[in-house]
């Protein structure tokens, strides 16, 4: 008895690690949610950067010189550029708008190279798009809003190449664009007589390590006190872009592993709230990346692991500290996409290796949900596996409806789909977050009124209606602002989001149909002029958005 006692023992013993990890991921099983919708196997080209705009199009290109897409330019128009380093005349797009409503692309004519390049949407909803690669990287090109628009070329408006740098939107409406490669310096567009200039930034030469760089696309935020937040590699200060002067320099992130272009994390400004208060707080959240060294090794055939880590910090500290977290999936190459209700989606990427052409290995197929306001050891959820790598070139973008689009991944030279381990893709996905799920069909609510697409002045009330056919809780009830960002690199440019203060409480007016009344943002230092999409928010559960212009 006793010998089979102390067999079981053992027996209990040296399977314990594997019930442990057979428990684990039951639970992550348990846990996984969202749904995913092949939307078009193929829109002609691989969507390597990608923008929503106020009509419900999409704007995606890739680059000019990987010869041919898939996709003709229509009426036999041909692009001519003598310049040009792969077809002198291409008669194929390479960018293409995404119609919403119709699950259609249309294509659309790039005269110059737009690689790598950078963006954001102005007051006025346009897309204002700068730099790129060869003769496209002092270009600024515009595209609007509208059924029939192209692109148009602004002309060499740069003053400083511009390739891996990174856009945001200022209060006074104008882009600021910091950095690049071999650019250790701002500008801004449109230019000024004050500012028809370039400003030195020795903090992006600091972080530059050789044969690395890992300070490209620096993740770059507009901060409630009017200062830029700039993170590159692994530490972050604070500029007066006015005065050009660094007023305040973080922390470096612990253990000091790079999480910029190529090692390739991505971060976030988390949602911003209680906007009356005397003193706002903003956070910033970084996750993923790749160890230091990770991009020689790579390049060599040897493919470090990933970073597991995510560091969130409050900018707005007098004296600001890391808080590091676990992900449940090491990651590089991830975007993260703030959803309606305030949580952050985490998609895309490789769980070794790094940023570059087939330099990273094992993709992450899994998303996760990142709920900043939960206890911090049960913030992280995994979500519905996807069967499509998305790694290099990958992106993702908001949606109106809440769903989140996904695209691109290793646009392989000449659009190579065979002999690779990572062929070019040209598919396009959807990613529905498990809100959408019919079964909180009762608790979603739908606004009724204002009108899409309405103008407002900062500090205005604004009263809306919305219905809601269950039971609802009017202190679980939020109405937030999300602004659409230029999304390439495992970053997305200006993404921001802001919880409207209440103005009074949740009044029912009629069967099932309740009005909610918020306050808009007094300055544009909490929010650039522009598109914001306005979601009612239920329990964690949106509505689709309206389209609203603060100015």
């Amino acid at each position: 008895m006793t010998t089979s006692k102390t067999a079981i023992h053992f027996f209990v013993l040296w399977q314990l690690p594997l019930l442990l990890l057979l428990s684990c991921q039951s639970n992550l099983a348990y846990a996984a949610g969202g749904k995913w919708q092949l939307l078009m196997s193929n829109i002609g080209i691989s969507a390597m950067h990608i923008q929503l705009l106020n009509n419900d199009r999409v704007i995606m290109y890739d680059r000019t010189d990987f010869g041919a897409s898939n996709i003709s330019l229509p009426n036999g128009k041909c692009r001519n550029n003598p310049n040009e380093l792969a077809l002198k005349v291409d008669c194929t797009a390479h960018s293409v708008e995404y119609d919403v409503s119709t699950n259609s692309v249309r294509p659309l004519m790039v005269q110059t190279d737009v690689w790598c390049s950078s963006g954001s949407v102005n007051s006025d909803g346009y897309l204002v798009q700068t730099g790129g690669f060869n003769d496209g990287e002092r270009m600024v090109r515009v595209v609007k809003p509208c059924s029939t628009c192209d692109w148009q070329e602004m002309g060499s408006n740069l003053i400083q190449s511009r390739w891996y740098s990174t856009n945001h939107i200022l209060p006074d409406g104008r882009q600021i664009i910091v950095g690049g490669r071999k650019a250790f310096n701002y500008e801004f567009y449109p230019k000024t007589a004050s500012t028809n200039n370039v400003f030195s930034l020795p903090f992006l030469q600091q972080t530059n390590n050789p044969r690395e760089e890992n300070n490209l696309f620096p993740f770059v935020f507009l901060n409630v006190d009017g200062n830029l937040f700039i993170f590159a590699n692994d530490r972050a200060i604070l500029l007066d872009y006015r005065t050009n002067t660094v007023v305040k320099t973080y922390p470096q992130i612990p253990g000091g592993d790079p999480r910029n272009y190529p090692s390739t994390g991505s971060a976030v400004l988390l949602p911003l709230k209680n906007l009356r208060s005397q003193t706002v707080q903003a956070e910033v959240l970084v996750c993923g990346g790749a160890p230091r060294g990770s991009y020689p090794k790579a390049d060599k055939g040897e493919f470090l692991g990933a970073l597991n880590t995510c560091g969130r910090i409050t900018i707005t500290d007098p004296n600001p500290q890391w808080t590091m977290e676990a992900m449940p999936l090491a990651r590089t190459m991830g975007d993260m996409v703030i959803l309606p209700n305030g949580n952050v989606l985490i998609i895309n990427g490789a769980a070794s290796g790094t940023a570059g052409w087939q330099i990273a290995r094992n993709p992450v197929l899994s998303p996760v949900i990142y709920r900043p306001d939960n206890p911090s050891d049960s913030r992280f959820e995994v979500q519905t596996s996807n069967t499509i790598p998305r790694m290099y070139h990958s992106t993702a973008v908001l949606l109106r409806d809440g769903r989140v689009l996904v695209g691109g991944s290793n646009p392989n030279e000449l659009y190579n789909f065979t002999g690779v381990l990572f062929p070019t893709d040209l598919s396009l996905e959807a990613f529905s977050p498990s809100y959408l799920d019919q079964e909180s069909a009762n608790l979603r609510p739908r606004i009724i009124s204002p009108a899409s697409h309405l103008k407002y002045r900062y500090g205005e009330r604004v009263d809306i209606l919305f219905t809601a056919s269950g039971l609802l809780n009017r202190d679980l009830v939020k109405v937030t602002m999300v602004a659409p960002g230029f999304n390439t690199h495992s970053f997305t440019m200006n993404q921001r989001m802001l919880v409207l203060p209440r103005s009074g409480v949740v009044r029912q007016v009629g069967r099932f149909v309740y009005q909610i009344s918020c306050v808009f943002p007094k300055s544009g230092i909490f929010a650039p002029p522009g598109y914001y999409l306005l979601y009612v928010v239920h329990q964690d559960i949106p509505s689709e958005a309206i389209w609203v212009r603060i100015q």
